[in-house]
């Protein structure tokens, strides 16, 4: 059987992972610091022929030898962390990382969640909450007769109350990085937790250890470019495409071949 069906059909199902996630990407372009995914690929292992540098004779060898391959797999789905754009809002519940770090919440597991969407709520009792209620860390609570509440770009959290010049400081929120980001485990609900390859977390005050600072009143938005995800998508449809040429082709010859007589 020829082995150019099965390269192809590795070609073939490649490509649909590659759809899977550039679609994936496309639907979450508007998701609150969402992070695009990449698609890495790998070719399989080649079948050698004629080994590249073997003899021929005394004093000779093969220039170039014949290695046939065997297609592709998927090795890899890779989180692009590159800064989404900002957009202003004027709640001052909502923040961005200017570089840098995740927000921490508390996931009910006990667990430490990751996250860089800073899209707050208060709950019924004044903490202040991601959207799915989950607690941000460190606890902050906003009394109930605060009249506005100020993050300065070092994570000072404070709160304007009634007959006081000067805002009372409730919290200091501190921000979080990896060493290889790209290794954090997605959870969904624009959460992320540690892995094996993602180190553990490094903790700090935003604006130090190389942290990136926050920035009140803006949320981020994902860092997707409907433009280059749909280049992405023509060019793995036609992949796909060509892929398939290559099998009917192949079966073309295999046609042929089971056509001669004697």
């Amino acid at each position: 059987m020829m082995r150019s069906l099965y390269s192809a059909s590795t070609g073939m199902k490649g490509q649909e992972v590659n759809i899977d996630v550039i679609s994936n990407n496309l639907a979450n372009v508007s998701t609150t610091g969402f992070k695009k995914n990449r698609v890495d690929f790998q070719d399989l292992i080649y079948q050698t022929v004629k080994e590249p540098g073997a003899p021929v004779a005394t004093g000779a060898t093969y220039p170039v030898g014949i290695q046939l391959g065997h297609g592709v797999r998927p090795v890899a789905t890779q989180k692009i962390f590159t800064q989404g754009e900002f957009q202003q809002t004027d709640n001052p519940l909502d923040v961005v990382i200017e570089g840098r770090g995740f927000f921490q919440v508390q996931l009910p597991s006990g667990e430490i969640g990751y996250t860089r969407d800073g899209a707050w709520k208060i709950n019924e009792n004044g903490i202040i909450v991601n959207s799915d209620g989950y607690q941000v860390i460190p606890g902050l609570t906003v009394p109930t007769n605060a009249l506005g509440i100020n993050i300065t770009n070092s994570g000072a959290v404070g709160v304007r109350l009634p007959n006081q010049n000067q805002l009372q400081i409730i919290g200091q929120i501190e921000i979080a990085d990896f060493i290889n980001p790209a290794g954090l485990s997605a959870q969904g609900k624009n959460l992320y937790l540690p892995s094996g390859s993602s180190g553990d977390p490094i903790t700090g005050i935003p604006g130090t250890l190389q942290l990136g600072q926050i920035s009140q009143g803006f949320i981020e938005m994902s860092n997707v470019k409907v433009v280059e995800e749909m280049v992405n998508m023509i060019v793995a449809q036609r992949a796909y495409e060509a892929n398939s040429k290559t099998i009917q082709t192949a079966d073309n010859m295999l046609q042929i071949a089971n056509g001669l007589r004697r």
